[in-house]
């Protein structure tokens, strides 16, 4: 099974990388800013997308970070606390500022999201090995409802 390892360095690329992130479940536990680093950290279990045609769905571990980050807000989560709701990602979306700065914004269902302000965009993606059977196929209506369920490890 071949790991996925994408980076992101312009808008384009950030959405390629969303794509691939649709659909992944973390916690807020999962999440950290390091600001003296200047990164955004998160580990999630991605739902596996590009899985072959007629094989049972998967989700795989996968570790992400976002390079030159100068602020960051939330709504509806503390990144680093123990809460063991899980988070749905459904999208990270880019809002350009002066360039090559901007806003990358990590949209949750719920109505929760995470603002990075970025220098420019740098984003990693890596998948970080474990690979386990889905119980199925993320419910898009359920997510937009507030009914998406944790699946297996996640």
């Amino acid at each position: 099974m071949e790991l996925l390892k994408l980076a992101a360095l312009d808008a384009e690329d950030l959405a390629v990388l969303s794509a691939h992130l649709q659909d992944a479940i973390l916690r807020a536990k999962d999440l950290a800013y390091l600001a003296g680093s200047h990164r955004f950290v998160l580990v999630a279990r991605r739902f596996d997308w590009s899985g072959q045609a007629g094989a049972p769905p998967r989700r795989r571990l996968t570790g992400v970070h976002f390079e030159r980050v100068l602020r960051v807000r939330t709504r509806g989560i503390v990144p680093g606390s123990s809460s063991e709701t899980p988070l749905n990602l459904l999208a990270v979306t880019f809002e350009p500022g002066d360039a090559p700065s901007g806003t990358a914004t990590l949209v949750f269902a719920g109505h929760a999201a995470i603002q990075l302000d970025l220098e420019c965009i740098e984003v990693r993606l890596k998948d970080l090995g474990p690979v386990w059977e889905a119980e199925g196929r993320p419910d898009h209506e359920a997510v937009a409802a507030g009914r998406a369920a944790v699946e297996g490890r996640s």
